[in-house]
């Protein structure tokens, strides 16, 4: 194994990390939001929640899929069925990532229509995903 594909696999572990504290974290703050609706502290949730998606899990998500993409190609792994379901898996996290974005636009136009604990729920499907990406990603099974 040579040098870049460990140097790339470093930063692809660094942008998930980075990525997945994100999607951790603001569902979370939806939930302090949807409680906190039309009041001071919602105006700041709205500062909280657009930094945090802007600054840190939209750069990292880019991140994710050029290394991710490039340690495919260098280890010769498209065409497994394990990188097939975790690609899968992959998706379905950036869809619910696109979902999170589109709910902060709400969040910001003060047009939420969910409750907190609907919040508190969807705050679960990243953890799944990520348990399943990770399985997949370290165990190889398929």
């Amino acid at each position: 194994m040579d040098n870049f594909y460990l140097w790339v696999k470093a930063l692809h572990i660094l942008a998930v990390i980075a990525f997945m504290a994100g999607m951790l974290y603001l569902p979370r703050l939806f939930v302090y939001h949807a409680k906190a609706e039309n009041s001071a502290q919602a105006e700041t949730f709205k500062i909280m929640e657009r930094r945090l998606e802007m600054a840190i899990m939209r750069p990292a998500l880019v991140l994710v899929y050029a290394s991710g993409i490039a340690l495919a190609l260098k280890g010769g792994f498209f065409g497994a069925l394990w990188l097939d379901w975790k690609l899968a898996l992959v998706l379905l996290m950036t869809a619910i990532y696109v979902y999170l974005v589109w709910t902060r636009y709400r969040f910001a136009a003060d047009a939420n229509r969910h409750t907190a604990r609907y919040f508190r729920m969807v705050n679960e499907i990243p953890t799944l995903l990520l348990i399943g990406i990770v399985v997949l990603a370290v165990l190889k099974p398929l």
